[in-house]
């Protein structure tokens, strides 16, 4: 039986996956860990990639229903090792990656979740060192992190209600820490997240802000704590915030100059991620109007 589980959900991402695949099947001590990629309902060549990688280290599942919360439950399902090691399908993991996440749940004798620094790269050939502004306070994200088994299906797994883009894995950290185990934060055991630049439509941004927004108040009545508040920004002096930079007449401003500034300019960028923020409000508060 493999010491960890290496599992990733997947969807419509066949080039990144191959890169992805690529590193893991390269690290220092594959006999320690198997691979899991769960396709979560792509209409691409993913199945040919996964194919391709297939071995007894390597295997695929196939979730039709696109939720992130159940194709991650059915690579939990599934899975032999004691240790789960979950990664996003675009990163690409240095040859230690597996290890150094055992080896950290090693040294710890008190259970732990595992966590490393995420470098996020333009590209495979541009790789950094970590550095002190890759720390993260995050307790569990799924781009890089590790847990045992026992413990994932102690607390229920992922919440499979959370059924678009966003929060279930902060909700499965919150019942985790509730559970009593620990956060370590392992230098050693980073990753890559590929994030070139410009990916991504405005249109695709904001969409995806409205579907996390929407499930940011699926969160806040799950859990209605004021850390979760804090967290999903439900908070009122944000709103007020909102109020005044969101307001009519500088989205029109913004609208245009999303439009007209060059790609990859200060205001471009500014002008985008203020449509961006005033997506995910606008999706927080009807929902939570909704309740």
């Amino acid at each position: 039986m493999p010491d960890a589980s290496v599992v990733i959900a997947t969807h419509n991402r066949v080039r990144e996956l191959a890169d992805c695949l690529a590193a893991l099947t390269s690290q220092s001590k594959p006999e320690q860990f198997e691979v899991i990629v769960v396709d979560n309902g792509s209409q691409d060549q993913t199945q040919e990639v996964i194919a391709a990688h297939a071995s007894d280290r390597v295997r695929g599942l196939f979730v039709s229903d696109p939720n992130r919360a159940k194709a991650r439950n059915a690579g939990i399902a599934h899975a032999r090792g004691r240790i789960i090691i979950f990664c996003d399908d675009d990163t690409v993991a240095p040859n230690n990656f597996v290890a150094e996440h055992l080896r950290a749940h090693h040294a710890n004798p008190r259970p732990s979740v595992v966590s490393g620094p995420i470098i996020n790269v333009p590209d495979k050939d541009h790789l950094v060192a970590p550095s002190a502004r890759h720390y993260s306070r995050a307790f569990f994200c799924t781009c890089n992190v590790s847990v045992a088994k026992t413990d994932l299906e102690a607390v229920g797994g992922f919440d499979e209600r959370y059924d678009l883009y966003g929060w279930e894995d902060t909700d499965l950290g919150l019942r985790l820490r509730s559970r009593g185990l620990a956060r370590v934060f392992a230098w050693p055991a980073y990753i890559y997240h590929i994030k070139p630049p410009r990916t991504g439509t405005l249109e695709r941004r904001r969409a995806l802000a409205v579907e996390k927004g929407t499930m940011a108040a699926r969160f806040i009545r799950k859990a209605p704590s004021w850390a979760v508040r804090l967290a999903t920004g439900a908070y009122g002096a944000n709103f007020a915030r909102a109020a005044i930079v969101n307001a009519k007449p500088l989205r029109t401003l913004y609208e245009r100059l999303a439009r007209s500034a060059p790609p990859g300019s200060f205001l471009h960028a500014f002008a985008s991620e203020a449509l961006v923020d005033a997506a995910y409000l606008d999706a927080l508060k009807t929902a939570l109007r909704a309740q």
